[in-house]
């Protein structure tokens, strides 16, 4: 970490090394700054998995029933807005 880096700075990088969007160098800075920073580790972590929760809730699929009534609320809309 240069003297003018800060952990700010380096928070948006975590969210970059997550996404894969850094070049080699900016990696090895990255986790060499979380080898050395826990609060910084521990946002990674939290970060990662909520990156993970939400990429396995993506994955799941509504119920036919709640799709049904979605369906079923979207065309009443659409009949009421081309009414009005």
């Amino acid at each position: 970490m240069t003297s003018d880096e800060t952990c700010a700075d380096f928070l948006e990088r975590i969210v970059c090394l997550l996404d894969n969007e850094l070049d080699r160098s900016e990696v090895a800075d990255v986790k060499a700054h979380l080898e050395e920073c826990a609060p910084c580790l521990q946002s990674y972590d939290l970060q990662r998995q909520v990156k993970a929760l939400v990429a396995r809730s993506c994955m799941e699929h509504a119920p036919e029933s709640l799709r049904q009534r979605v369906r079923v609320q979207i065309q009443q809309i659409q009949v009421t807005y081309t009414e009005g």
